[in-house]
């Protein structure tokens, strides 16, 4: 026994548990140092790898390292073989599928936020993180014109947003799933455009109600999803026997950012009692503008809205926020409370209270996502927001007019908002040769390495497709995107 009667500890050796402060300042300024030359450096680097499948396997050990090792030697491994192997989202002539910068101000909050290393699943055990999410779902909400009364949370990318959304549509329109499951249940049918994103089927899928469960509709010759079509689709259903649970309305399609008629989709959807769900993850940002807030037009009146920071606001990945106006749906579709996570605070069903974030979604652990998102919102506030946002779409203008008034190219689709789909055409030849044709294009530009650009098909047309949202992009760099166009165009023959 030690004195005074206490049991001695046990008989360890005394380890240092962590590199001490002075030494995280240390190496922690020259991480910061690394990231500040790697995005200082963007300009000098090729946006797309130029690696092959396996280059960094090949260049690691095949296991871990028996003794720990210097951080000093980690980092120059970093710089030495991570970023060569890495497509630069971050690049300002990144244009292929939705960009994805990150601002300073949101990557020294995702600093800050794994120096907290908060788990949020409950309100005490991250108060903090819980309350801030709360704020920045509300200033994101009014940010883009929709009403005091939406609630929100954030999950890690629209494909999760839309699930626990779609999750909510089952639990309003078969509730009996919660408890018994889908054996035995009515067809359940949601519906979204032949331009809606995939991860639409896939959550219909994931929930349970098969590949049977999801009907593309047809769209008008704007890609957009044409009301009379669904009006007949769900019609059709009900007399089939389907029991209709949800539509999906997209605000800025993958493809063509093509955005829903959504007062005519929210009218049809209500008549019939359904869900209405608008996939708002790229062209939702738009609406901060006074100008494009018709981009939202009729969500207000949706049950959810996804919007993605992390696309179009210059938020690090992973930033999904999920907006509802129905979050007591979703707390009852997703609220299993074991003994070991009752806690003693109140919480009510609407407002903030002391609300358990895990009673929203499928992840029990969540991180502090909602400060990286706070900070950027704080550092640009509404009007730096807006000014990006027209500059994106002045340069997408610009680039729509070459194309248009430049022989041998076409506009292959409307341009709504700052994405382009268009081709090079060859005299004479068929879809098949136009096809070949801009696959070639496409292949010479990105081999290049100077701009990267990605590809869409449309109505059975391949077409090559430019987005413009890059934070660090800037008109010279829309010229080279343009001259690489024209020179991919001529190499091709």
């Amino acid at each position: 026994m030690s004195r005074g009667g206490e049991a001695a500890g046990p008989d360890l050796p005394d380890l240092q548990a962590e590199m001490t402060a002075d030494e995280f300042r240390r190496h922690g300024a020259a991480a910061l140092e690394l990231a500040a030359r790697y995005l200082e450096r963007l300009d000098e680097v090729p946006p797309l790898a130029q690696v092959e499948p396996g280059r960094l396997v090949s260049a690691l050990p095949p296991g871990p390292p028996d003794e720990g090792e210097d951080l000093g030697a980690i980092l120059a491994d970093f710089e030495r073989l991570v970023v060569p192997s890495t497509t630069h989202w971050n690049h300002p002539r990144f244009f292929a599928y939705f960009n994805s910068s990150a601002a300073g101000a949101g990557v020294l909050g995702e600093l800050l936020a794994a120096t907290l290393n908060v788990n949020a699943m409950l309100w005490r055990t991250g108060p903090a993180a819980t309350e801030l999410e709360y704020v920045v779902c509300r200033w994101l909400a009014e940010l883009v014109g929709l009403p005091p009364h939406f609630d929100g949370h954030i999950n890690d990318t629209a494909s999760t947003s839309t699930l626990v959304a779609l999750a909510a549509a089952r639990e309003q329109a078969y509730p009996e799933a919660r408890e018994l499951g889908l054996s035995g249940a009515p067809a359940l049918r949601v519906y979204g455009s032949t331009q809606a994103h995939s991860a639409v089927e896939k959550a219909v899928m994931t929930l349970g109600m098969g590949r049977q469960g999801y009907r593309a509709v047809a769209c008008d010759a704007e890609f957009r999803m044409d009301p009379a079509a669904l009006q007949a689709a769900i019609s059709e259903d009900l007399e089939a026997g389907f029991r209709p649970c949800a539509v999906v309305a997209t605000a800025g399609t993958t493809a063509t950012t093509s955005v829903d008629p959504i007062p005519e989709v929210e009218a049809i959807a209500h008549r019939h009692g359904l869900w209405l769900h608008v996939d708002a993850a790229h062209g939702g940002a738009a609406a901060i503008l006074p100008e494009r807030r018709w981009v939202l037009a009729g969500a207000d009146r949706a049950e959810s809205v996804v919007i993605n920071p992390h696309k179009w606001l210059f938020t690090p990945i992973d930033c999904s926020v999920l907006l509802t106006s129905r979050p007591e749906v979703l707390r009852r579709a997703f609220s299993l409370v074991p003994e070991y996570l009752t806690t003693p605070e109140p919480d009510r069903e609407e407002g903030m209270g002391a609300r358990n974030l895990m009673d929203f979604g499928v992840a029990l652990g969540r991180r502090m996502r909602a400060l990286k998102l706070w900070m950027v919102l704080r550092y640009f506030g509404r009007q730096g927001l807006e000014a990006r946002l027209r500059q994106h779409l002045a340069m997408a203008e610009w680039l729509r007019t070459q194309i248009e008034q430049e022989p041998g190219w076409e506009l292959s689709a409307p341009v709504p908002l700052a994405t382009l789909c268009f081709r090079h055409l060859v005299p004479g030849g068929g879809e098949a040769e136009l096809e070949r044709h801009n696959q070639e294009v496409l292949r010479l530009v990105n081999a290049d390495g100077d701009v990267f650009i990605s590809h869409a098909v449309l109505e059975g047309r391949f077409v090559l497709r430019a987005t413009i949202g890059g934070l660090r992009t800037t008109p010279a760099d829309v010229v080279r995107l343009w001259s690489a166009l024209q020179e991919g165009a001529v190499a091709a023959g």
